[in-house]
């Protein structure tokens, strides 16, 4: 088993939530202030800004304040991390299932043969 890993634990929880995750879509397409970004939902701003400090301790984004405005802006490295645990994953059962692939070809051959 993998040992801890802090930081992707970290990405996996700040995206585990639907708000969350449409936050970081929003973001994908370029920079956004927070009140814009936080007009889809019906919460108040203080508890939209609970996931906005989630989604920049996970470092998925990033906000700079202007005056009255805060805007948020996305940071793609942090997903590096999830996309490289995926990719071992998916290495991980593509190679299982050649194995078992494998094993119904042979499997096959010897009840052909009977």
């Amino acid at each position: 088993m993998d040992k801890y890993n802090e930081p992707l634990d970290t990405i996996f929880h700040a995206l585990a939530d639907p708000t969350r995750r449409a936050v970081v879509q929003c973001l994908v397409k370029g920079p956004a202030p927070v009140k814009e970004l936080a007009a889809p939902y019906n919460m108040a701003l203080p508890s939209f800004m609970k996931h906005i400090s989630v989604l920049e301790q996970a470092g998925l984004i990033a906000s700079q304040k202007q005056g009255r405005v805060r805007t948020c802006t996305f940071n793609p490295d942090k997903l590096a991390a999830a996309e490289q645990w995926f990719e071992q994953q998916r290495a991980i059962w593509a190679s299982r299932f050649d194995n078992l692939d494998n094993l119904l070809t042979t499997l096959q051959g010897e009840t052909d043969e009977t």
